[in-house]
């Protein structure tokens, strides 16, 4: 089985390499700044301490007030995983860096997110739509995404 590493093991890592780098470590998982993103992945991947060599999912979650992206990595030779997380402020436009080139697999999952959560990641080599269509209103997995529905009211009489 694989063993989780708690966020304030992985802090004291990533501190020890970016000793300027504000991190917010919980239970499970590391909170870093976006636009830190990627160089704390490529560490997290190149470092051999640590050698998280698997992307193993990239979800975004919608909170309103921002979305987070939530990494789950996972070092094979380890036997070890962390959850890496960035908060994007903003709705109109959120975007942090694409980690594709250092995990090849971040490409579709990338690109999902940006489909249906709007999150853009700049550098990404091919992000465009893949569930919806090219000329698709909207970002459907967005809380705000629909109209709130009516209320319902029971219809009157028997």
């Amino acid at each position: 089985m694989t063993t989780a590493v708690t966020g304030s093991d992985l802090a004291d890592a990533v501190q020890r390499r970016f000793s300027d780098l504000a991190v917010e470590a919980s239970g499970s998982a590391l909170l870093v700044a976006p636009d830190s993103i990627a160089d704390v992945c490529r560490f997290l991947r190149e470092d051999p301490q640590q050698d998280y060599d698997l992307l193993s999912s990239l979800t975004t979650v919608d909170y309103v007030e921002h979305f987070e992206i939530v990494y789950h990595l996972t070092s094979i030779a380890r036997n070890t995983s962390v959850v890496l997380k960035a908060r994007v402020y903003g709705r109109e436009a959120p975007e942090l860096p694409s980690v594709t080139g250092i995990w090849q697999g971040a490409n579709l999952q990338e690109r999902e997110a940006f489909d249906l959560m709007g999150v853009t990641f700049t550098g990404h080599p091919n992000l465009k739509r893949m569930l919806t269509w090219e000329g698709f209103q909207g970002h459907p997995l967005r809380r705000d995404y629909l109209e709130p529905p009516l209320p319902y009211t029971w219809p009157q009489g028997g």
